[in-house]
């Protein structure tokens, strides 16, 4: 099946520039096709009816990153609801934690924050620090943690991950599926509704640092309200988005973007074209979401430069091109 993007004639170039995303105004040194990259893939469920609106490669194993970050949190609501953490319980830096690479929040050794300002500063800066500190405080050690992550995986029937960090990080086993983060986002929703708002965040202030988040999609797509992003160098840029539009819901996922704006891009015309299709279907028009997309043959997008932030979500990258580390 053939993914397909009408930039100019469905408008999506007005939509583009009204979400406030940089148009390229010279030809780029180096240029890679999305469709083509072999880490891309992709899928559209609605998560009421768990019908797959759309899916391409969804079951190959991919590097996740940051979104790995989404099942972290999970085990913490989980915990939460059981009653065997409080929000205002607070959660300690160890060495292990305060090691991590960034993207992180940078406490010392010893200090501490509180579950719910973890959970805050996971779900928008997603400091890979304070996630490895959480997991510390849920399970004792990050290791047990992430034994913890794959055991709740294999539950909610995410039957091709595997997680080996609360991270993201790069590690040679860390893998899932585009399918698998669908329906990570789906048991979310439904699981812990009451937290779901964290991830909507478009920043938080953490002492004198306001973080922002990095799903740049919050607050200029309409109905957009989470999920996450992330990026390695392995993964490439990940998004899992989830949207609300008048009463209907839909997931997207794409994992292995070459970019930021590439990766967007993507989300945002698979959003629109699943709300098109639930609208049309209304009418009595039957239709497909690959139907509705067309794709250039000359549709290119920036390569990614090398980047420092692991895990990072998108911390040091803007449109594919290094900004200077934080």
């Amino acid at each position: 099946m053939r993914i397909m993007i009408k930039l100019v004639r469905t408008g999506f170039l007005a939509a583009v520039i009204a979400m406030g995303a940089p148009l390229a105004t010279t030809a780029p040194a180096q240029a890679t096709s999305l469709y083509d990259n072999p880490k891309y893939a992709a899928i559209m469920i609605n998560p009421e009816t768990h019908e797959v609106l759309y899916s391409r490669r969804a079951d190959v194993p991919r590097y996740p990153a940051s979104i790995t970050k989404v099942m972290t949190l999970y085990l913490a609501f989980e915990a939460l609801e059981a009653d065997k953490l409080e929000l205002t319980d607070r959660v300690v830096i160890s060495r292990h934690a305060a090691s991590q690479p960034p993207s992180r929040l940078g406490l010392g050794v010893g200090s501490s924050l509180t579950v719910e300002q973890a959970i805050r500063v996971i779900a928008v800066k997603s400091a890979n620090d304070i996630a490895a500190a959480l997991a510390e405080k849920i399970a004792g050690s990050e290791t047990a943690f992430a034994a913890q992550m794959t055991g709740k995986a294999r539950s909610l029937g995410m039957m091709n991950t595997y997680f080996a960090n609360a991270s993201g990080l790069p590690n040679a086993r860390h893998l899932t599926t585009a399918r698998d983060i669908a329906v990570l986002s789906m048991a979310m929703l439904r699981d812990y509704p009451q937290y779901y708002r964290y991830f909507g965040q478009q920043q938080y202030v953490y002492g004198k640092q306001v973080l922002k988040n990095h799903n740049k999609l919050l607050g200029k797509m309409p109905g957009v309200d989470g999920i996450k992003t992330g990026y390695t160098n392995a993964a490439g840029f990940t998004l899992a988005a989830s949207a609300m539009r008048d009463g209907k819901r839909l997931i997207a996922v794409v994992l292995g973007g070459p970019s930021t704006m590439a990766r967007d891009q993507n989300v945002a015309a698979l959003l629109d074209a699943g709300f098109d299709v639930l609208n049309r279907r209304t009418q009595g028009v039957r239709t497909t979401v690959a139907a509705n997309l067309n794709e250039p043959a000359d549709f290119r997008v920036p390569g990614t430069a090398t980047v420092t932030e692991q895990g990072s979500g998108d911390d040091s990258v803007t449109n594919g091109t290094r900004s200077p580390r934080r």
